[in-house]
């Protein structure tokens, strides 16, 4: 009976360290002495859009500044969690907002049907929260910035509604994906058989993309394509060796959602791969579709991403046309740049600012 209870004790105490609780507020911004930095903000809040609550985690240290509104990567994984591990400089220089798409984290609902959840939609809902943002703030314009699949919706979304945005900062844009995920595998590939590595190579050579669309797509939900680029440092960032430990675990533990919110984030994670607007990114050609915008661009590219290929992305900066483009490359970053790389992106935003 001992031996059973302390069993017991011994699993609860174990899931609340991997899972603890959490009142899943946003933490705050004090300053020297200990207290709330005045006018600044850190909030959950949610937007009813089309019958549909939209998440959105806002923060700023101070209110006045300029608004940015963050597409972030996935679709499924909240952009906010990478916040919270590697904490960036954004919140320092802008009022920035993290959406969570409609189906995933925070936006996640059983009753969404995932059919629904096309380009189209998501565009949409990038337009109401950016009014939305606009008007609680009070300027005319905001920026907006895409990470990775969130670099597909803004892209698409200030090519249409140009109006809105100041700027557009691409943080490992989606350029070609496919072609982009032909370069990683032949380079990851290389990379096992010059380490010597017969066991991954063999792996590589049982699943050769270019020969179905089958093949192709399986390759690319696959643990195959997720273990090769963290191992090798090209995956979500360049010391990340893993997205259960990197990733999985860390949501777990995060406090600023609680334990409903961070079980959603992973139903909405597998929810997303039915999403209609998933495959349109993977499908998507930027060089055709995209030849030319009206506001400023800005990309943000690591120069070890090959999850969104640094190569393509410094192609396609040189190939759209616009009124300003600049490209900034991060030398020791792979997907996520400005998390990688926090100071650094710092100095560009604040020349990006003082441009515009």
């Amino acid at each position: 009976m001992i031996i059973a209870f302390s069993v017991v004790i011994a699993i609860l105490l174990l899931i609340l360290i991997v899972f603890p609780p959490s009142s899943g507020k946003i933490p705050q911004f004090y300053d020297k002495n200990g207290e709330i930095i005045k006018n600044s903000l850190a909030e959950k809040c949610y937007l009813n859009v089309d019958n549909g609550d939209l998440g959105m985690i806002i923060r700023a240290k101070d209110i006045s500044d300029p608004v940015l509104l963050v597409c972030g990567g996935g679709p499924g994984i909240p952009e906010y969690l990478l916040e919270d591990m590697y904490p960036s400089c954004l919140a320092d220089k802008f009022v920035v907002c993290y959406l969570e798409y409609r189906g995933t984290g925070l936006s996640y609902s059983s009753e969404i049907k995932a059919e629904d959840m096309t380009t189209e939609r998501y565009i949409s809902d990038v337009l109401a929260v950016t009014s939305y943002l606009s008007e609680r703030f009070g300027q005319e314009k905001i920026y907006i910035m895409g990470h990775s699949f969130g670099s597909y919706i803004a892209l698409k979304t200030v090519q249409e509604y140009p109006e809105c945005y100041n700027a557009y900062i691409a943080m490992a844009q989606n350029c070609n994906q496919k072609e982009s995920e032909y370069l990683a595998y032949d380079y990851m590939k290389a990379e096992y058989e010059q380490s010597g590595n017969t066991k991954m190579v063999e792996k590589f050579e049982n699943c050769p993309i270019r020969e179905s669309a089958e093949m192709y797509n399986n390759y690319f939900s696959s643990s195959l394509r997720d273990t090769a680029m963290h191992e090798l440092g090209v995956g979500t960032t360049r010391e990340m060796n893993s997205v259960i430990t990197g990733i999985f675990f860390p949501s777990l533990r995060c406090g600023a959602y609680t334990w409903q919110e961070r079980i959603n984030i992973w139903r909405g994670k597998a929810f997303s791969t039915k999403f209609p607007v998933v495959k349109e990114s993977t499908n998507f050609n930027a060089f055709d579709e995209v030849p030319s915008l009206q506001i400023p661009v800005y990309f943000f590219a690591g120069k070890y991403d090959y999850t969104c290929s640094y190569a393509l992305q410094y192609e396609f900066y040189e190939d759209i046309d616009a009124p300003i483009k600049e490209f900034y490359t991060f030398e020791n970053s792979a997907h996520s740049p400005i998390f990688e790389e926090s100071e650094k992106a710092l100095k560009f935003i604040e020349k990006i600012l003082k441009t515009e």
